[in-house]
């Protein structure tokens, strides 16, 4: 139900704003994703433990998922996002300074837990487009924050090419800092009328996933691929150096290569708003795995390698992207009192399976290099793909 002081529709200006925003917000989780070297070197984390750089700020944005987006059906969504920001400006500093594991650690976390604002735009884009043109709306909402997904890798080796990795960090505390100011001013105002207290919507949360089948087989769907997502791009930096000799500079021209994947997200959400989404989805399960299976059996140190596995990043990035837009087309249908919900539960799933990959990712790396962890790589996706093959 909209109040008066809701926005009745969106406008162009404004989709791009929140595009923008999603992505310079989301951006946060990903910027530690091809340092994992230099910032496991200069804070004394052992390799076996590397991967948990990247899984401490998923820890830390599936808490905020599960524990502040819910507060996005209760309180003043603009004034909600301002003050989320905030957390994540003290997370950014405070890695920016770590000199030792455990404050990284701990900086990554509230860095995770902050980056949860980009969740209360993304269904608040939902709640505003008309039914019709729904998918194609959360699609352009979602390009913006997936690019920031995938720029944010080039973005952070370069600038660790050039001033090192703390500066990465001391940049985006300035960025989220302004875009906290910012949008309390411009973001249009949206007060949710709801009767049920915080307690009653954060015990409805385990309850909307066991009793709602297709929010729970979205998520689990979401789970395997980004779990997939996190496990590529969480070692493919480490591989690229090692095997590949790349500099961090060289490794952020590769993440470039990847920022082809956003392009699949509008196209995503148009065709499910034509009914495509179930043949789509498995689609986007082979796509995944076979990405690694290129790279699985083509790894040498050769060219044509280093080209195989830049299109593997393609074209795991588009399943990816494609994927994460249909299952949000799919869940923002279930209903405008219980979005906020629906979405921090839908967020929550798929990125606890993308710490899995991210620390899985770091293990197997360091105990059987590029073919063990493609080969979870693989696995992944196919999973997903027989739960899929039951859905009716």
């Amino acid at each position: 139900m909209q109040t008066n002081n809701e926005v009745k529709k969106l406008s162009g200006l404004l989709i791009f704003l929140m595009a923008c925003s999603c992505g310079l917000i989301v951006a946060n989780l990903y910027y530690a994703q091809p340092l994992v070297g230099p910032i496991s070197s200069a804070t004394g984390i052992s390799a076996g433990a590397s991967g948990l750089v990247v899984t401490m700020t998923q820890i830390g944005y599936v808490i905020g998922l599960l524990f502040l987006v819910p507060l996005s059906d209760l309180i003043e969504n603009r004034k909600l996002v301002s003050a989320i920001l905030i957390i994540a400006v003290s997370g950014l500093i405070t890695a920016a300074f770590a000199k030792n594991g455990f404050v990284f650690m701990s900086a990554a976390v509230l860095i995770g837990l902050g980056s949860v604002a980009a969740q209360i735009i993304v269904p608040f884009a939902a709640f505003m487009a008309p039914e019709k043109q729904r998918g194609q709306i959360v699609g352009k909402v979602m390009s913006g924050l997936l690019l920031g997904i995938m720029l944010a890798r080039p973005a952070a080796s370069l600038l660790t090419g050039l001033w090192g990795w703390q500066t990465v960090f001391a940049v985006s505390a300035v960025i989220n800092g302004l875009l906290a100011i910012s949008l309390f001013f411009v973001f249009p105002k949206r007060k949710p009328e709801i009767k049920v207290g915080y307690m009653e919507i954060i015990k409805s949360l385990f309850a909307l996933f066991r009793t709602t089948p297709v929010l729970r087989r979205r998520s689990l769907y979401q789970a395997c691929l980004f779990g997939a997502f996190s496990l590529f791009w969480t070692t493919v930096p480490l591989w690229l150096a090692q095997h590949f000799h790349l500099s961090q500079k060289a490794i952020a021209i590769f993440a470039l290569v990847g920022v082809a994947g956003a392009a699949a997200a509008p196209v995503a959400g148009r065709l499910a708003d034509k009914g495509w989404t179930r043949k789509l989805t498995g689609f986007a399960f082979l796509t995944a795995s076979f990405s690694f299976v290129l790279t699985h059996f083509f790894s040498s140190n050769t060219l044509i390698s280093l080209i195989l596995f830049s299109i593997a990043a393609v074209l795991l990035d588009m399943a990816v992207s494609g994927n994460l837009v249909l299952g949000q087309q799919a869940i923002y249908s279930l209903g405008n009192e219980i979005r906020g919900r629906v979405n921090g539960v839908f967020m929550a799933v798929f990125f606890i399976g993308g710490a899995i990959g991210s620390a899985l990712g770091g293990w197997s790396f360091a105990y059987g290099q590029w073919t063990m962890t493609s080969i979870f790589g693989i696995v992944l996706p196919l999973l997903a793909f027989i739960y899929y093959l039951t859905e009716k």
